[in-house]
């Protein structure tokens, strides 16, 4: 991973530190860290109280290109506590605008380091999502790798990847990753599955029970029960 970034966001980077430090709760820690199975080291900053502190390094996003947006980014997987890949989240998130396919294999490298449900949710939906809308057809093969690959992290990101895509959801491709992987034994990507349909029921309840219908044999009852 890289850190040649642009003087804004390199600038902004011990102030978000600072402001992260400042109202970390150390009696938060432990709980924090056993939520996400001792994975991760926390610092003990809650979710409002890190959206306050990072606003002036998300915002010193504004004008920056994709590389230095990515570059940032990197610097926040790169940081020994969890929150700073929150943050490196919410940065390409609010400036997803300036992503395009050209860098999906940065984000991609994003989703598989220091893996866990919490960020690659957050890429899956918010920065791979309007890249991927970007150029779906070139995307596509891309997507397909994920879905059929072992990493399950990948896979869940291409089966949640149109979570806000509404009536822009292609339901060719999300029925077709119901069927590649609705026999999977593994809990994170039948709870994606699940998730993904249900969400789409929101835009079209009849195809989804339809499909559910027709092939509930192919799902788990987690993904049915989702």
């Amino acid at each position: 991973m890289t850190t040649d970034q642009p003087a804004a966001l390199a600038e902004a980077f011990p102030a978000l530190r600072a402001a992260l430090e400042a109202v970390a709760d150390p009696n938060k820690v432990e709980g924090m860290e056993a939520y996400q199975k001792n994975q991760f080291r926390f610092l003990g900053v809650t979710s409002p109280n890190r959206k306050r502190a990072q606003k002036q390094f998300v915002q010193a996003g504004k004008g920056c290109s994709a590389r230095e947006l990515l570059d940032a980014a990197d610097r926040c997987w790169a940081q020994p506590e969890r929150e700073f890949q929150y943050v490196g989240a919410d940065l390409l998130r609010r400036w997803a605008n300036v992503l395009t396919a050209a860098d999906i294999d940065r984000v991609e490298r994003l989703i598989v380091t220091k893996s866990w449900w919490d960020t690659v949710d957050a890429l899956a939906a918010h920065v791979v999502g309007p890249i991927v809308l970007t150029d779906r057809p070139l995307l596509a093969a891309v997507l397909d790798r994920w879905l059929a690959g072992d990493d399950m992290w990948l896979a869940r990101t291409s089966i949640l990847h149109q979570l806000t895509y509404k009536d822009a959801t292609d339901p060719e491709r999300l029925f077709g990753a119901c069927d590649a992987r609705g026999s999977s034994s593994e809990f994170f990507i039948r709870k994606a599955l699940g998730w993904a349909l249900r969400q789409y029921a929101r835009t079209d309840p009849e195809a989804v029970r339809a499909y559910v219908d027709a092939y509930r044999e192919r799902l788990s009852g987690l993904t049915i029960h989702e």
